[in-house]
């Protein structure tokens, strides 16, 4: 019946079928299948939603939905095109550096891809970027919102691995910045080739714009890094207050919501006293499917531990082979495949009871395994055939699917494949900063 209820959860997830339901569905299920006394499975998943820490999860999402509609992002993107926006290439780098420095405040891709996108695919138009590779970069960029923290799913998986969400946080940093590294240097690499193409075809676009005084230029840096002071100054507010011990996660989190709504409201005047009612309930709303996903999966993963499954699956891999170096590339497989289906939030819920037994019996830390599994998911959300953050960065950018994928391939080859490489097997890049800063011990 446990086989049957993964191939019908594997099924449903195909189909389309909403994950919250899938997984309540699949739970409710098992419990029936399997005879377990509903009186103690039910119970135990709403016992495991007793923490404190949850509460960052609704806090950060209304927070990135205060700046969504606050006009931070804007500033954001202002500061980074000053910096680089006039050399060839460079817009798009900035465009990179603004989805890495909202990504430190919301901790969501999907509100990184919906604010940047909605404010630099039509300025990476006007410059002369292909309109396929603006918004395949746009996407790519965005889940620097999951590496960078804080992040929303390291969060969960803090909770469901019982680990230090601080050490999460930091386990995914240099992941984040070297992925941040390798896709500037690509768009400056593809967008110097393109312009080349442009100029030999003699259709010479925009991609180029006049030189700028360095006097001007600095005059304009100056006056936009004044403006954005209140902006840049979040991210040190959360992560300084985290690691600084003055603020737990739970208290950044509200401070990060409470900070974004005068600084929305007078400070950049784009939000409106209306839209605090809409962002509360949009973010009571998504909330609410993530707290019904986590209590599902919560029973799944109290039947998956009762049935032995992750013990199973290990079982399978070690039959294939005992070398832990294929045992990873088949757990970096199965996690990619599986985010291919679902968003972030529903992967990380589901791999972490299963795969994480699994990984610490081969010697993985629980803290290393948080950046595998997050950088997994993050390139699952781009990686075609399904890719949920391509698909809708098509939408926002109005660029078609076809005219998107070769640029994400390669970015998929030369940034995000590389990373994933590093992360897994290099376990220092990981595990350092928890170390340094936390004085965190691996197991």
């Amino acid at each position: 019946m446990l086989l049957l209820g993964l191939i019908l959860l594997i099924v449903l997830l195909a189909l389309g079928v909403p994950v919250v339901w899938t997984f309540l569905g699949v739970a409710v299920f098992l419990v029936l299948s399997l005879g377990y006394d509903p009186n103690f499975l039910l119970p135990y998943g709403f016992s495991q939603l007793n923490s404190t820490l949850l509460l960052a999860i609704p806090m950060f999402i209304i927070a990135g939905k205060l700046i969504e509609k606050g006009g931070v992002g804007d500033v954001i993107v202002k500061w980074a095109e000053v910096l680089l926006g006039r050399i060839t290439g460079g817009l798009g780098v900035a465009s990179v550096l603004a989805c890495a420095i909202f990504g430190s405040i919301s901790g969501s891709a999907l509100a990184a891809l919906s604010t940047i996108g909605s404010i630099m695919f039509g300025k990476l138009h006007r410059a002369g970027y292909p309109r396929g590779f603006a918004a395949a970069l746009l996407a790519n960029a965005s889940i620097l919102g999951l590496l960078i923290p804080p992040s929303g799913i390291m969060i969960l998986y803090a909770w469901l691995a019982n680990v230090s969400v601080l050490a999460t946080f930091l386990s995914t940093l240099l992941p984040g910045i070297i992925l941040t590294v390798l896709l500037s240097v690509f768009t400056l690499v593809y967008m110097r080739a393109d312009l080349r193409q442009q100029v030999k075809a003699g259709t010479k676009g925009r991609a180029v714009l006049e030189p700028v005084p360095a006097k001007q230029l600095a005059r304009t840096f100056g006056k936009r890094t004044v403006t954005g002071i209140p902006a840049l100054l979040l991210p040190v507010i959360i992560l300084g207050g985290i690691y600084s011990g003055i603020l737990t996660t739970v208290e950044a989190a509200v401070v990060a919501a409470i900070y974004t709504i005068p600084l929305g409201l007078w400070v950049y005047r784009e939000l409106k006293v209306r839209d605090l009612k809409d962002v509360l309930v949009e973010g009571a709303a998504t909330t609410g499917v993530v707290m019904i996903m986590a209590y599902s999966m919560m029973v799944l993963s109290r039947i998956f531990t009762m049935e032995r499954l992750p013990d199973a699956i290990s079982s399978v891999l070690l039959s294939i082979s005992e070398q832990p170096v294929i045992i990873l590339l088949m757990i970096n497989l199965f996690i990619v495949i599986l985010g291919m289906l679902i968003d972030d939030v529903s992967g990380v819920l589901l791999v972490t009871p299963i795969l994480l037994p699994v990984a610490v019996g081969i010697g993985v830390d629980p803290i290393h395994f948080a950046a595998i599994v997050g950088v997994n998911l993050g390139m699952a959300n781009i990686t075609p055939p399904t890719a949920p953050l391509l698909y809708f960065g098509s939408q926002l950018g109005r660029a078609p699917i076809n005219e998107m994928m070769k640029p994400t391939l390669l970015m998929i080859a030369v940034g995000w494949i590389p990373t994933l490489g590093l992360t897994t097997f290099v376990p220092e890049l990981s595990l350092w900063l928890p170390e340094l800063v936390l004085g965190y011990t691996p197991q």
